[in-house]
């Protein structure tokens, strides 16, 4: 019988699965520590487009970044009632934009996302 415990169990499993990507969030271009696990969600963030010498460019694999988190941490349609799951997948998306951009490990990216993380 599927019942309501159950189900608030299975979506603490999703967001729990969705805090775990953050870890796994993929930049094209940076060698990767091993195979991710099928099950977890992960979004490669190409920038071989962009000039990361230039706040244009930087800014926008920031936004790449961001929207990437947001699609991945996100994914599991939290209930805007549930504080404790919207926590989480905010906690979710602060980790993979912090990895994410230490992956990238470009000055100006970095500067910027410390100027964001300064105005909340």
């Amino acid at each position: 019988m599927f019942n309501a415990t159950s189900k608030f169990n299975n979506y603490r499993r999703a967001i729990a699965l969705a805090a775990l990507s953050a870890g796994l969030l993929g930049i094209s271009g940076v060698a990767s520590a091993g195979v991710p696990d099928e099950s977890v969600r992960a979004i490669t963030v190409s920038y071989g487009d962009l000039n990361l010498a230039s706040d244009q460019g930087s800014k926008a694999l920031y936004a790449r970044i961001v929207s990437a988190a947001r699609a991945v941490c996100g994914a599991y349609d939290v209930d805007a009632r549930d504080l404790h799951a919207l926590a989480l997948e905010q906690a979710c998306e602060t980790r993979a934009i912090a990895q994410a951009v230490h992956q990238v490990n470009v000055p100006t990216l970095a500067a910027l996302y410390s100027a964001h993380l300064t105005r909340g």
